[in-house]
């Protein structure tokens, strides 16, 4: 936690020097009450009062200026902020590994409903685009903010949406970057609060490196959240003129993804079904529409103090008919 005026928490002092004037005054009262030696006379005139009772109006009364003080130092907290615009792009794998059905009812539908999910999860005002990719990426939307247009591109996503196989995961975080730098104004140095989400199932086969697109995206500050989504037993038809009915094993690889998003400042997820995959979405969702924001929260401190104010003053009241 910040303090705005850090300094003031120096007044703690002060309140934990009445505590202890507290605990002194009530060892001094028992020792004169010792020295009474008349007990029977001592239990009429003073009977016996609340073992417990009697300290709780003055603990809350303590506990109340420590919070006052905390309250006065302005104290500040992490706090998410919605944010008012962003650029967001969607990259989604569409190479025949996608086709496997370890996840119901294959790997690219599941996707393609999870994306719809999470691009209506968005504010409305923000830049949403998306691309394709297999051997190459494509631009299927530009960033914007129609979301028919989104729901529409999406729908568009199978495995003939990039005609070139492979897996070119470099090539589908440069050209989201393009996009943003293009919806941005085409800046240089730096662009307005920007994401890109890219899902696949293997390692890069094709395009450029994802290390250099990686490099470019965090010096534009763009952070690359990725997910890679399947199991370990997906296959496919072997196809291309193999043994008819072969199955060829596509097991997810996620080491790729994993380490451009470490290296943007991005978040590395692993799915290996539709739900994990709703949840992934989900949280890159909260990632992508808040902002943190350090914000004063010394007026909780401030409610809290007088609250107890308040508890300390009916307690005195209800048990010794007086204010502390």
């Amino acid at each position: 936690m910040n303090w705005l005026s850090p300094e003031r928490l120096w007044l703690l002092l002060g309140v934990a020097a009445l505590a202890v004037a507290y605990v002194l005054a009530q060892r001094r009262r028992g020792r004169y009450a010792v020295r009474f030696t008349n007990l029977r006379l001592l239990d009429r005139v003073a009977p016996q009062r609340p073992a417990w009772r009697r300290h709780v109006p003055a603990g809350l009364f303590l506990v109340m200026l420590v919070l006052l003080v905390v309250g006065l130092a302005r104290p500040q907290a992490e706090t998410q902020v919605p944010r008012e615009q962003a650029t967001v792009l969607v990259a989604v794998d569409v190479s025949r590994s996608m086709l496997a059905s370890d996840v119901a009812p294959d790997r690219l539908t599941a996707a393609k409903d999870a994306a719809r999910e999470f691009v209506a999860g968005l504010p409305e005002q923000f830049n949403v685009g998306l691309i394709g990719f297999a051997g190459s990426a494509v631009v299927l939307v530009p960033p914007s903010t129609d979301q028919a247009a989104m729901d529409a591109g999406i729908g568009r996503l199978t495995e003939r949406s990039v005609g070139q196989p492979g897996t070119a995961i470099g090539d589908a975080i440069a050209t989201s970057l393009d996009q943003i730098r293009s919806a941005s104004g085409d800046a240089e140095d730096e662009v307005p609060p920007a994401r890109v989400v890219v899902l696949s199932d293997g390692a890069n086969t094709a395009g450029q490196s994802p290390e250099d697109a990686a490099r470019l995206a965090s010096q534009l500050g763009v952070p690359v959240d990725t997910i890679a989504f399947g199991t370990s037993d997906g296959v496919i038809d072997a196809g291309n003129g193999g043994t008819y009915g072969a199955q060829q094993p596509v097991p997810v690889d996620g080491q790729t993804l994993e380490t451009v998003a470490g290296a943007t400042g991005g978040q590395y997820y692993q799915a290996g079904n539709a739900e994990e995959l709703r949840e992934a979405y989900s949280d890159i969702g909260s990632l992508v529409g808040y902002e943190i924001e350090l914000q004063d929260v010394s007026a909780r401190f401030t409610g809290a103090g007088l609250v107890l104010a308040v508890l300390a003053a009916l307690a005195s009241l209800l048990w010794f008919a007086r204010l502390p």
